[in-house]
């Protein structure tokens, strides 16, 4: 069952959760129409910067795709008449600029295929479906049983995988969902640990995670098949939304929206800290945990998505995670996404922003307790419980879980090594990548401090002061060279001797 491809020389592994900056350097007038030079870069590298052209009809153009979403966009008006003045591009460039702040700062948005194409066409170009329907159709020829019913277009947030709705000829009533995905930047097992460590998935017995029916990797992909929940994610239950539609449009900006009651946020709660918990038992990196990647059946969670560590896949709250270096390890990433789960599930919405000091009020104070705990300012900076410390908070220390299935997952010795070893390069790949955000933002907060009008002022007086002793200093060398060719035999003026030289004073600037 092989869905085999040849290796691209040189083929680079994008982080497509590394965000994209656009700054709007310059317009310029051409006969009929007005262009903006854009400078994007991706992360913090300035190295790592290119410019793009683009009329106000492309914005509009991006706009107009964006609607979907259901998000209010500063997007500014067109204008039929005088469109061309220079004062009015100029007004309307300021106004493209907020728009590009606004989509390259929004979670769901920025990662969007639509956005990274418009601002990095060179690596967005590509269309993933079709290409996932040839790598598929590829796996169907070596085991024909397998039939698709429908492609799940655009469920799912990364750009670089899609679904597909499938089913068992020997068992056509019954639905599974195929999975097709490019590999990612974190992938460090060989490829022969991969394909071993992919093949255990499916003998993974546990009551909170999503069974695997079959998963296999080639060269650059991999394909994986589990059971489809017609309900949904526990995500589509909060947001209240049909599980086949779009990522962007069910979650960006929700119209009904609704937290869980206190008993299943405590049930679900300690549920997926126990699975949480399996993990890292068995040195398994997840790291992958979100409202979209847990389903719910008969009032348990069951995790999905637990290749995606192997496969190299960043994380969903990647963005988040760099900005602390404290969130540096597999566990407290883990630990990170169930405080967001946590809120999502108690608030029925994501925070507006992390850190989160301020919280609206429930009716149990423990909840909050345990939020401030992971997602407030002081965690974030000085670290958060680990997972068999939230086990033990009030929360979730005394709810009785009902299942007595054997939990199996047997890893060989080798495999176990291979993973320790790729999970502890992923940690290090994060690091230099939080090491390099502060780095950056320590150059940014003093470029900003030399930039103020405060420092400017005092720059201004150092440099009057500078000056003022610059002059001094080539006054008093003046003078003393004038003394010296007095010494050495030019003629000079007579002194008195009832007029002594009054001695030489030295003026000093005021402070």
């Amino acid at each position: 069952m092989a869905f085999l491809e040849k290796q691209s020389p040189g083929r680079v592994l994008l982080d497509d959760t590394v965000a994209l900056t656009a700054l709007i350097e310059a317009s310029q007038n051409l006969q009929s129409h007005t262009e903006y030079i854009i400078r994007v870069q991706r992360g913090v590298s300035t190295e790592n910067s290119w410019q793009v052209i683009k009329r106000y009809s492309d914005f509009d153009m991006l706009n107009s795709s964006l609607l979907v979403s259901g998000v209010s966009l500063p997007l500014p008006p067109k204008k039929l008449l005088g469109n061309m003045d220079r004062e009015f591009i100029a007004e309307r460039q300021r106004g493209l600029q907020v728009y590009l702040d606004f989509i390259t700062q929004h979670h769901i948005l920025a990662t969007c295929q639509l956005v990274k194409k418009f601002l990095d066409t060179n690596n967005y170009s590509a269309n993933y479906t079709e290409i996932a329907l040839q790598q598929v159709s590829m796996f169907f020829r070596s085991d024909p049983k397998w039939e698709v019913v429908e492609p799940l277009k655009d469920i799912g947030w990364r750009i670089r995988k899609k679904y597909f709705l499938i089913k068992n000829k020997e068992q056509p009533k019954e639905r599974q969902v195929l999975s097709w995905v490019d590999l990612g930047p974190d992938k460090f097992l060989s490829d022969k640990d991969l394909q071993s460590t992919m093949k255990l998935l499916p003998s993974l017995t546990n009551p909170y995670i999503c069974p695997v029916t079959f998963a296999n990797t080639s060269e650059l992909s991999a394909l994986v098949i589990r059971m489809f929940n017609e309900k949904g994610t526990l995500r589509d239950l909060i947001c209240k939304v049909k599980p086949k539609e779009a990522f962007m449009r069910k979650y960006c900006n929700p119209k009904k929206i609704q937290g869980l009651e206190l008993q299943q946020i405590r049930t679900y709660g300690r549920q997926i800290l126990e699975v949480l918990k399996f993990f890292h038992d068995k040195g398994f990196p997840y790291g992958h945990l979100h409202a979209s990647n847990i389903v719910i059946e008969d009032n348990t969670c069951k995790v999905l998505d637990i290749e995606n560590s192997l496969l190299g896949l960043p994380s969903y709250y990647r963005p988040y995670i760099t900005q602390f270096r404290k969130i540096n390890t597999t566990e407290s990433i883990d630990v990170y996404s169930f405080g967001h789960l946590l809120y999502e599930m108690t608030y029925g919405r994501p925070p507006d922003a992390v850190p989160v000091d301020q919280y609206p009020a429930v009716p149990n104070t423990t909840v909050v307790s345990v939020l401030q705990s992971i997602l407030s300012t002081d965690a974030c900076k000085t670290g958060m419980p680990t997972v068999a410390q939230l086990l033990q908070t009030p929360l979730f220390s005394d709810v009785l879980l009902f299942h007595s299935e054997k939990l199996q997952f047997k890893i060989p010795t080798k495999l176990r090594d291979a993973l320790k070893t790729a999970k502890e390069c992923m940690e290090k790949r994060l690091q230099e990548e939080q090491k390099t955000n502060q780095q950056h933002r320590r150059l940014t907060r003093a470029q900003s401090h030399h930039d103020s009008e405060e420092e400017k002022r005092r720059r201004k007086i150092l440099a009057r002061k500078k000056s003022r002793q610059s002059a001094y200093e080539n006054e008093e060398d003046l003078s003393v060279k004038y003394n010296n060719n007095s010494g050495s035999g030019a003629s000079s003026p007579p002194t008195s001797p009832s007029s002594p030289t009054p001695p030489h004073t030295t003026e000093h600037a005021p402070f």
